[in-house]
């Protein structure tokens, strides 16, 4: 009877985490089928010439690179709320993403987007530059809150309250690197900040898939100790978890991801807040679920935003960049979380 149960036990998480990939796979496929005009995709797999062939080959890769940035984004999430213990924890909000935003910036002001070190952009790596600076500046300042240098409780919040001054930081610079281009430069800033997905170059897209895949794959591997985390400092290092380095781990994955992602697709907020926190009231807190669960819905929800706002093409006559439809869904999202925060 008790190995009926471990198994039933078992099965329940491997049946959401295979939904989550359904729907995935369903997100992709409407987002390649539907658009500003709709193609079939029987005719694109059959017909070499046909429009719908066209459409799916230039729809694709910008399908491909919605679902690696909302996969990464969201399993950041779980990562960093995990770390820190704290719901209201995510990318944007601790200035992770305002840090790559201000690097790739910087690049782009520059004028070294052109540029080319091994044979790869620099834009990303002023990106990953900029996304590890600001987690050490906002980890560096808040240092010694928790046991050894982790975060503990009031170490939390106070990383949150850094978070948003480094972002507010992040984005004041780079306001005023805009004011010292030219307005083209501005314009193709302005438009990059944003958060839009466009179709990318393949070792771009090369680029954050790759980055996604090894800073899940390091999140997946912690998600046992990030659980014990839940149970206190003191209680995990009793139980042989190295806070302190997993603290590092977790802040210098989560980086890495973000920066990768941000360097491509620029600002989108509050995925990795969003579902992480819908699939913890559903599934529970579970790190070994959440991580793989989150991979494939942040997939989903961000390839869903983003064919979202080419529909909207038909009505608006434009395309609503992607960062504004997440932050339409974030926003009230994170302030209900604030609310009952205070509330707990």
């Amino acid at each position: 009877m008790t190995a009926k149960a471990a198994r039933g036990g078992g099965a329940r998480p491997a049946r959401a985490v295979l939904v989550c990939a359904g729907a995935c796979l369903a997100a992709v496929g409407l987002g390649v089928a539907f658009g500003s005009e709709p193609v079939s995709l029987v005719k694109a797999a059959t017909e070499p010439d046909s429009f719908d062939r066209a459409a799916v080959a230039l729809r694709l890769p910008r399908v491909l690179l919605g679902a690696g940035a909302g996969a990464g984004l969201s399993v950041v999430g779980v990562a960093l709320q995990a770390a820190l213990r704290n719901p209201l924890a995510e990318p944007y909000v601790l200035g992770v993403s305002g840090g790559a935003a201000l690097g790739a910036t910087l690049a782009i002001v520059l004028g070294v987007t052109a540029a080319t070190a091994l044979g790869a952009s620099v834009l990303p790596l002023f990106a990953l530059v900029g996304g590890l600076a600001a987690m050490a500046l906002v980890h560096g300042v808040t240092r010694g809150r928790g046991a050894r240098g982790a975060p503990g409780r009031g170490g939390a919040a106070s990383i949150l309250l850094v978070g948003v001054v480094v972002n507010a930081f992040a984005s004041a610079l780079i306001t005023f690197l805009k004011s010292l281009v030219s307005a083209q430069q501005s314009q193709a800033l302005l438009y990059w900040l944003v958060g839009f997905l466009d179709a990318p170059r393949p070792a771009a897209l090369g680029f954050v898939w790759l980055y996604t895949l090894l800073g899940a794959g390091v999140i997946l591997r912690d998600a046992p100790r990030l659980n014990l985390l839940a149970l206190g400092d003191e209680t995990a290092e009793s139980l042989g978890v190295d806070v302190a380095a997993l603290s590092r781990r977790t802040l210098l994955a989560s980086s890495l991801v973000v920066g990768a992602v941000v360097s491509v697709t620029g600002l989108i907020g509050f995925v990795g807040l969003v579902v992480p926190h819908a699939l913890r009231r559903v599934l529970g807190p579970d790190a070994r679920t959440l991580v793989p669960a989150s991979f494939f819905a942040g997939a989903a929800l961000l390839v869903a935003c983003d064919l979202a706002s080419r529909l909207a093409f038909r009505g608006l006559g434009t395309v609503p960049p992607v960062g504004a439809v997440t932050a339409l869904l974030g926003g009230p999202a994170f302030l209900w979380l604030l609310r009952r925060e205070r509330l707990s």
